[in-house]
């Protein structure tokens, strides 16, 4: 019964190896994360696409998301910068994907 229990310990302890090992990349962010970077985004299409006539109202959008997420209401941050960015003709972009 003893080297029964060493096999099973053995097959356990590799298993958990192996899956271990076969992990997605994925990297998962938080929310806030999430706000960081779209407000990073934001800002770099803004100097990018300096001229565009949506600029002050992207900076507007910003300025709200920002409150948002700092305010716990991250999602609707989320939304808001999405929204700036696609005003500025840019895709976001998720680096979680």
């Amino acid at each position: 019964m003893r080297g029964f229990s060493f096999g099973l310990t053995v097959v356990g302890v590799s298993v958990a190896i192996l899956a271990a090992g076969q992990s997605d990349a994925k990297v998962t962010m938080t929310r806030s994360e999430r706000c960081s970077s779209l407000s990073r985004q934001v800002d770099e299409a803004i100097e990018t696409h300096a001229k565009a006539m949506q600029v002050a109202e992207a900076r507007g959008l910003q300025k709200k998301a920002n409150r948002y997420c700092a305010d716990r209401k991250q999602a609707q941050g989320i939304r808001m910068l999405a929204n700036a960015l696609k005003l500025l003709g840019v895709t976001p972009t998720d680096p979680g994907q």
